[in-house]
């Protein structure tokens, strides 16, 4: 699975980083930041449930698609 986080609607609630430090962590700003874009079968619920905890819908989970 693929992480994306849209930096431009990102205000720094949080929640990301507070529900799934495995996959979220903070910057300087407070913002979210990904600890690593591509997430291992077995934190997939836990990047979702950050991404659904976004009051700004800032976080997408998709799969990844091969070339």
């Amino acid at each position: 699975m693929k992480v994306r986080v849209d930096q431009k609607l990102c205000v720094g609630h949080g929640r990301c980083y507070e529900l799934a430090p495995e996959v979220y962590d903070e910057d300087e700003r407070g913002h979210c930041r990904l600890v690593a874009s591509s997430v291992a079968p077995e934190l997939v619920a836990s990047a979702q449930r950050g991404a659904v905890n976004c009051p700004e819908h800032a976080i997408r989970v998709e799969e990844e698609v091969d070339p």
